[in-house]
């Protein structure tokens, strides 16, 4: 990307596009039910970050219970979501950023301290849920943390990485935009 320069048509929207990615995999992770599932048949435990299932027997009826009635349910939800609407936040202005023909560095570099606030902020509800879920709830059988589970860091570590390239972008402005001289190592006979 900074061989070619950010007006390289298939280079300049490749940040915002990764941010995108990370604001779809967000969605999932908020919207999954797959946060702690029952590892084994009969599956009886299925949780989300708003609720936890758990079932009797192998064919019997669901009972939901909803995590927001705890506090760290609500504290772990409100993370999660702070973070998500950050990252949603930084999408935005990532597409402003680099839909305006001049762009302006320092503006991106702030982008990159907003995901890195987004990253604590998802990082501390990701941590928060299985610490209380696992000691505060009753779990029966062999459970692991799932596919949505997953997304969520998988978000969080989007959110890492994607705020360090922000942060570094403006280091090389004048080869983005063109102001250095090309090197050529060539020796002559």
């Amino acid at each position: 990307m900074v061989k070619y320069g950010l007006d390289y048509t298939r280079c300049r929207w490749i940040l915002p596009l990764l941010l995108g990615i990370g604001v779809i995999f967000g969605i999932i992770a908020l919207a999954g039910r797959g946060w702690l599932e029952s590892q084994t048949l009969p599956y009886v435990q299925q949780a989300s970050l708003w609720q936890s299932c758990r079932r009797p027997e192998q064919g019997g009826e669901w009972s939901c219970e909803s995590l927001m009635r705890y506090a760290w349910g609500r504290a772990a939800a409100a993370t999660y979501l702070v973070g998500f609407l950050l990252l949603v936040i930084c999408f935005a202005l990532a597409i402003i950023a680099f839909a305006i023909d001049t762009l302006r560095f320092n503006f991106i570099r702030g982008i990159g301290g907003l995901l890195f606030v987004a990253a604590m902020f998802s990082i501390m509800g990701l941590v928060i849920y299985p610490v209380k879920f696992s000691s505060e709830m009753e779990m029966t059988g062999i459970n692991m943390f799932s596919w949505a589970y997953g997304f969520g860091w998988t978000t969080a570590i989007m959110e890492i990485c994607l705020g360090f390239f922000f942060c570094c972008l403006p280091n090389y402005e004048d080869q983005i935009l063109g102001n250095v001289k090309p090197t050529y190592f060539y020796s002559s006979p």
